[in-house]
C-alpha cells in the first residue's frame, strides 16, 4: 500500500505528520506513506521547511492519497493549472482530505452533493463551493473521506487502515500513538468515528 500525503507550501504540520506517523505503523505489512509535494521543498505555516519524499507525479501511482491543509490551500484551489496536476481516481484510490484539503476535493468535483467535513476557518469557502458541510470530525462516502480539525487526522489514518487492512490493524495503530493511560479511550473514539463508514456500500461518483 503506497500512500501519497499531499503537502503544499504553507502546510499544517499536524495534518501531514500525524497521518504519516500512524500510517507508517503499517510498514511491516508493506505500507509506506510519503510526503508528496509539487516542489522539492515546502515550508509549513509555522516556518518549518522540509524536503519532499515524492514528487507530485506520484499521485497517479499511489494506492491512496491524503490531502493535508494549509494557509495557502485556498490559493491552490483557485488555480486551474495546479488542479489539473492532481489526477485523483476515486474508483481506484482511497482519497482523504483534511480541513482546507476538502476545498481541493470540492474543486476537483470529488464530493458533489455529499456531506463533507472541514475546519471552521475553511467552512465558509467550502460552502461557497457548493458543498454540504456537516458539524462532524469525519465523514466518508465510498472511497472518499473528509475530516475537520487538525487532530482529526487520526481518523483519516484509522479509516484508511481499516479499509485497506482490517479494523484490528487500525485499532493497533491508534493504540500505539495514543497517550499512556488513555489508550482505550482513544481507540474507542477513533473507531466510533470511522466504523459507521466502513461498510457504506458502493462508491458514489460525484
Amino acid at each position: 500500500m503506497q500512500i501519497a500525503i499531499l503537502t503544499l507550501d504553507g502546510f499544517n504540520e499536524l495534518d501531514s505528520f500525524i497521518a504519516a506517523g500512524i500510517l507508517n505503523r503499517m510498514k511491516s505489512q508493506g505500507w509506506a506513506a510519503h510526503i508528496t509535494c509539487p516542489t522539492p521543498e515546502v515550508t509549513s505555516m509555522a516556518g518549518v521547511t522540509i524536503q519532499r519524499q515524492k514528487p507530485l507525479e506520484f499521485l497517479a501511482d499511489a494506492d491512496a492519497v491524503l490531502i493535508g491543509s494549509g494557509i495557502k490551500t485556498r490559493d491552490y484551489a483557485a488555480d486551474p493549472t495546479f488542479l489539473s496536476l492532481l489526477p485523483l481516481d476515486p474508483f481506484r484510490q482511497l482519497i482523504g482530505a483534511q480541513c482546507s484539503g476538502t476545498l481541493l476535493l470540492a474543486k476537483l468535483g470529488l464530493i458533489g452533493d455529499l456531506p463533507a467535513c472541514t475546519d471552521l476557518t475553511t467552512k465558509p469557502w467550502v460552502i461557497e463551493a457548493g458543498i454540504n458541510v456537516v458539524d462532524a470530525p469525519f465523514a466518508a462516502h465510498g472511497n472518499v473521506a473528509t475530516a475537520g480539525g487538525c487532530l482529526a487526522s487520526q481518523y483519516l489514518a484509522a479509516w484508511m487502515i481499516a479499509r485497506s487492512a482490517t479494523p484490528y490493524d487500525a485499532e493497533e495503530a491508534i493504540h500505539y500513538v495514543a497517550p499512556v493511560g488513555e489508550k482505550a479511550e482513544y481507540v474507542q473514539r477513533a473507531m466510533a468515528a470511522v466504523t459507521p463508514f466502513l461498510n457504506a456500500g458502493e462508491m458514489r461518483a460525484a
